[in-house]
């Protein structure tokens, strides 16, 4: 039986982040995970996590100059003091509450010397986390919601964990990109299973919560629980309303 965790980058963002928690609690989520919790104290959010006894899987490293539509630092050349000051800064809050991993984010570029820049970067970030016992997570985005985004299929993202070859560096399989532009995502996903660190869902094509769209989740979970995945998949959908009108999926899917 699949656990599940509710990602607060999306749901119940009206809420200051530590009451996010615990509507995800009340909510019957197993755990959370988070997108750029950094104006939030890491102290706040971990006594909400104490209080209702959630785990925290994860958190994205700061992507940059947003108003600009920057989405990540690690394969631009030239920006890695900004890339490891981010990653520093996301070192120190998932020490604070407790996270288990984080999703280094590659940012818009492409061609060999983003190749070449970001896999040197992986080696250094994997080094850092690796002291802090961290998971280093690298995810590709679908080329309708980040045209210009570096990882761009997973084929791409397992040859560069490949070239890397750090024992903490992982795969966040989003089943959502990869059933946007990829598709095929139960064989994807059983093939690259020995490299997932994570994996969220999401219907497709709308992004909304599973039960709708393209993807067929009631086969995905128990493919998922076959090959003996254990830890909570993650909730990284768009509620399109109040998020609690939205969650009847979690009695279907359990």
């Amino acid at each position: 039986m699949p656990r599940f965790s509710a990602n607060l980058g999306f749901l119940w963002t009206e809420l200051p982040l530590p009451d996010a928690v615990r509507a995800a609690k009340t909510a019957g989520f197993d755990a959370v995970e988070l997108h750029w919790p950094y104006e939030t104290p890491a102290q706040d959010v971990k006594a909400a996590l104490d209080e209702t006894g959630l785990a925290v899987l994860g958190l994205n490293t700061r992507r940059g100059n947003v108003p600009k539509g920057e989405n990540g630092l690690f394969a631009l050349l030239g920006r890695e003091e900004e890339a490891f000051a981010a990653l520093t800064e996301s070192i120190t809050y998932a020490g604070v509450i407790g996270a288990g991993s984080i999703h280094v984010m590659a940012g818009n570029a492409h061609g060999n010397v983003a190749h070449d820049t970001f896999v040197r970067n992986l080696e250094v970030a994997c080094a850092l986390a690796e002291k802090h016992e961290l998971t280093v997570l690298i995810e590709p985005l679908n080329a309708v919601d980040a045209p210009t985004y570096f990882l761009r299929d997973m084929a791409q993202a397992q040859r560069i964990v490949k070239e890397v070859n750090a024992p903490n560096l992982r795969l966040m399989f989003d089943c959502y990109h990869v059933g946007r532009t990829e598709g095929q995502v139960a064989t994807t996903l059983e093939r690259l299973m020995p490299i997932i660190g994570h994996i969220q869902f999401a219907s497709v094509p709308n992004r909304g919560a599973p039960g709708q769209g393209d993807v067929d989740y009631e086969a995905i979970f128990k493919r998922i629980d076959a090959l003996g995945w254990k830890r909570p998949l993650g909730a990284e959908y768009k509620p399109f309303g109040a998020t609690e009108q939205s969650l009847k999926w979690m009695e279907t899917y359990r």
